[in-house]
């Protein structure tokens, strides 16, 4: 298992000062599972924030008595948690939500996403982006790692970074690299029309954006080459030492099909981790999504190296991809973190519903139904997904740490009764009973709103540059109300 993180100690407690202190915000009665070292749950519990940190934290009776804030939040019959990280999306998809279904990976990547891709443009990546990260926002997510490659140049990166810092979170965008076509990609006919740089010039202006973005920004930007299996390596090389240029890490999409690492041995003969590990380019800046498809040698290798995995149990569930080995990985020493892969890939960005897909997708591989614990999937979906997202700070509820935090609704017929906080959070709660997020302490969204956001004029204007796109792309045989895998309607009896 990997180990804990070495927690910053706290200074001088509270109650050491005269008085109550003044705070911004008291959330004061609630469950507050804290993920700290020791794990603490607090049955009636309070944390008390101030600027962008968490100041307090503990049995409510104590921690209210200790402070004076601006405003205090009733949170009896709620649970308080961090902030949940969604390591690996992509954000630009929301745009055609729903309409890919019913096809594996690299069908769907050559009839759907990839016309997808091509024909969005700068305004619809926008439009989508801020969508998306209102619906993280709404559903407690504070961090998120955006894999973006439509389009690419960096006027859209950049803008694309700009919008997720403007709706309020923290985190990445890996901008998407292709670079020269290799020999995998013509195998697996991905269209020219990707193809708008080659590997020199992919770097440069990765470069150019992750310059524009630097150590203070909420949001910075990594280089993300866009799959391993046919990624052109020294594409992959060159991303590695941008990351280890600029202080970031590093991002992409890794033995997600069954078919990606016979392909790439075919071609390079090694394995594509085996190739990472032995180049020395493997280390704890290697954020890698999906890792479906590893052996025993690319396994111990990623956990002797201390790299980061994301698992993306829904998307894998949709395209029927497979189970990545969980517990091997953690074993090993990996850090793994949960996504959701986007929109497109399941429906929903909602790490309730990921962590439970988590728990019952390790449960079914391997027939062990203690493969998986809620406890396990909560810290990866919170303190693990912060360290994977480069953000020791967040991730845990104690003194000192960054307000990163979500308050969920523990009150519904559908909870009810509460017996145990944890297993309510994973196995019934969802994104909807989320009421309160906030990220450095600032609220990002409260009660169904997102301040500072229509969210009724955006959904507006989604739904206008949707059906644009849908037209443009000619995907209308794929947005049919009733259809066999053809696409065919089918009749009703």
């Amino acid at each position: 298992m990997p180990e804990p993180l070495r927690e910053q100690q706290p200074g001088p407690l509270p109650e050491q000062q005269p008085g109550p202190r003044p705070c911004a915000l008291l959330l004061s009665g609630a469950e507050v599972v804290t993920v700290d070292d020791e794990r603490t749950v607090y049955t009636v519990g309070s944390v008390a924030v101030d600027g962008d940190r968490i100041v307090d934290v503990g049995p409510a009776q104590e921690v209210d008595a200790r402070w004076q804030p601006r405003r205090t939040v009733d949170c009896r019959g709620r649970a308080i948690v961090p902030g949940f990280t969604d390591a690996h999306t992509h954000l630009f998809q929301s745009l055609a939500r729903g309409i890919g279904d019913g096809e594996s990976i690299w069908p769907w990547l050559n009839q759907f996403m990839w016309p997808y891709a091509i024909h969005l443009d700068a305004e619809d990546a926008q439009t989508a982006v801020r969508l998306s990260a209102v619906e993280a926002a709404r559903a407690g997510i504070t961090t998120v790692v955006d894999h973006h490659y439509a389009p690419s140049d960096p006027e859209t990166v950049l803008a694309v970074a700009d919008t997720i810092e403007e709706v309020g979170l923290r985190g990445a965008v890996a901008r998407g690299m292709l670079g020269d076509r290799t020999k995998v990609a013509d195998a697996r006919g991905l269209p020219d029309a990707l193809y708008q740089y080659g590997t020199a010039e992919e770097l440069d202006l990765t470069r150019q954006c992750m310059a524009a973005r630097g150590p203070d920004a909420r949001v910075r930007v990594w280089p993300g080459p866009l799959n391993l299996s046919y990624a052109d390596q020294d594409l992959v090389r060159g991303a590695v030492a941008l990351a280890r240029e600029h202080g970031t890490r590093w991002h992409t999409h890794c033995s997600e099909g069954a078919k990606d690492p016979q392909s790439y041995l075919d071609t390079h003969g090694v394995r594509p981790v085996t190739w990472l590990a032995r180049e020395g380019l493997l280390d704890g800046s290697a954020t890698l999504a999906h890792a479906v498809w590893l052996d025993d040698e690319e396994t111990a290798a990623i956990g002797a190296a201390g790299a980061n995995v994301a698992h993306n149990p829904c998307s894998n569930a949709y395209l029927a991809s497979g189970t990545m080995p969980w517990r091997p990985l953690r074993e090993a020493g990996a850090v793994v973190a949960l996504g959701t892969d986007g929109p497109s890939a399941g429906g929903r960005q909602d790490m309730f519903e990921a962590m439970k897909q988590a728990l019952f997708a390790q449960r079914l591989a391997t027939l062990d139904p203690a493969g998986a614990r809620c406890e396990d999937v909560l810290q990866a979906a919170t303190r693990d997904g912060a360290r994977y997202a480069g953000v020791p700070d967040a991730g845990v509820l104690r003194p000192g740490a960054l307000a990163d935090l979500a308050v969920v609704d523990l009150t519904g017929v559908a909870v009810q009764p509460v017996h145990r906080a944890v297993s309510a959070l994973v196995y019934s709660a969802r994104a909807g009973d989320v009421v309160m997020t906030l990220v450095g302490g600032r609220v990002v969204y409260e009660d169904g709103h997102c301040p500072g956001i229509d969210e009724e004029e955006l959904s507006a204007r989604t739904r206008e540059r949707a059906h644009r796109l849908v037209e443009r792309a000619g995907f209308g045989t794929l947005t049919t109300p009733w259809r066999h895998r053809t696409g065919r309607l089918e009749g009703t009896s």
